[in-house]
């Protein structure tokens, strides 16, 4: 096991800068604020003698649910999900406040690999994953921490995909909350917020009109509505490409093209991935493509765009902006990549919107309670317990002072007979 060390970060003199940062995303994040008052009620610490590591992207908001997680008293060890997501100033204003964090902007995959076993050797009991790199890296290398894990949570559609895998082969040897699948984090942060992010991202990086263009959304799930849907409202033309026959269907009738990829490589001019699946644009369609398609990936890796097809077919490849890699082709057309493929609204941009961030980091930190709580789970993949689902979505709809409507007697009694 790696020496512990307090932290790694690229430049403390930051923390300042980073402070301000967090202040500003706090301000917009009364879910986590009603959560962290009620909680500490009392002068109570329900963390206090737990250890969590947290693989999160390492900007303002994420730094809020690590900062309120040892506000309850746990001990807090972090590094960063994405190297281009991971923000310097950020990582100081942690590491400042006392969290152990492992992080800097444009780590290479082996300083990645380096800063997640500096998060381990803290030895936690609960994890907290974007990705499932952390959860992967345990059972691959560290089996001997597993019996002292009493759980953890993970938030994307690619770590439940990979969590699946292991659970499905009998590989996962402690609970793992599936908080991508709750209602609180699909219904708004797949869809709102990767919508929001993903078009603000392009939209600032190309500094590009999107009225008129062809997009093509690579993937129809919850994440793919939203970019849809979003692209729709900016006046985009939009085309879906699909494997599922009833998603396709539903992207048909919510008056998108849908088609596959040949034929959408051909009428393109921006693609967006969001399949959580590899190779999905590869050289067969760069083939097609028009000079200046515009290429982002909303996925979690950066394996949705094939890069070593695009390197082995470019001529010449250079930097056309900040974030922007373009490849000319021997033919003179020019294919323009995105933060390296990486998730493009974390990789040039500032990733979701806050209070949509405010009700995810929410479901977060009531998995990582109900957890130290000793709450009863089997090992595997879980879903997250319902009524903690509830009390984000009520603690949101009552920080915006929205009023629900309350069942009479009469109607409680009605639903509960079965004769009618």
């Amino acid at each position: 096991m790696t020496e512990r060390e307090d932290y790694k970060v690229a430049d403390m003199s930051l923390a300042a800068e980073g402070q301000v940062r967090m202040d500003w995303a706090w301000q917009h994040m009364p879910v986590m604020r009603l959560i962290r008052e009620r909680e500490t009620e009392g002068g109570r610490l329900p963390l206090k003698g737990h250890t969590i590591a947290c693989c999160l992207h390492l900007e303002a908001k994420t730094a809020c649910l690590l900062r309120t997680l040892k506000d309850l008293g746990a001990t807090i060890a972090a590094s960063g999900s994405n190297p281009l997501s991971t923000q310097d100033p950020i990582c100081a204003a942690l590491a400042d406040y006392g969290v152990h964090v492992f992080s800097w902007h444009g780590m290479n995959a082996a300083e990645y690999n380096e800063n997640l076993e500096r998060m381990l050797a803290w030895e936690p009991d609960i994890i907290i994953d974007d990705g499932c790199d952390t959860v992967a890296m345990i059972h691959d290398k560290h089996e001997d921490m597993i019996p002292k894990i009493l759980g953890g949570c993970e938030e994307t559609t690619t770590g439940i995909k990979r969590l699946a895998a292991m659970d499905a082969e009998g590989l996962l040897k402690f609970p793992m909350l599936a908080v991508n699948d709750a209602m609180s984090k699909y219904l708004f942060d797949n869809r709102y917020g990767t919508g929001q992010s993903v078009w603000d991202a392009i939209m600032r990086t190309t500094n590009c009109v999107i009225a008129g263009k062809t997009v093509v959304v690579c993937g129809y799930g919850w994440c793919g509505k939203g970019v849809a849907s979003r692209a729709d409202g900016l006046g985009a033309k939009v085309a879906v490409t699909e494997v599922s026959p009833h998603r396709a269907l539903e992207a048909h009738m919510d008056g998108y093209r849908v088609m596959d990829m040949l034929q959408a490589s051909e009428v393109g001019e921006i693609f967006v991935t969001v399949t959580g699946n590899t190779r999905v644009i590869r050289r067969e369609h760069c083939e097609r493509m028009k000079d200046g398609a515009i290429l982002a990936n909303a996925g979690h890796f950066d394996v949705e765009v094939c890069i070593p097809d695009l390197a082995d077919m470019a001529v010449k490849t250079y930097d056309s902006r900040k974030n922007i890699r373009t490849y000319e082709m021997a033919d003179g057309r020019r294919i323009h990549l995105l933060g390296e493929g990486r998730l493009a609204n974390l990789a040039a941009g500032d990733g979701h919107p806050i209070e949509i961030m405010d009700m995810s980091f929410a479901t977060q930190l009531l998995c990582a309670l109900h957890i130290a709580k000793g709450s009863e789970m089997k090992k595997g993949l879980q879903v997250v317990p319902a009524f903690l689902d509830d009390i984000v979505a009520r603690y949101k709809t009552e920080s915006l002072g929205i009023r629900l409507e309350k069942l009479t007697q009469e109607q409680e009694r009605y639903l509960r007979d079965w004769r009618g």
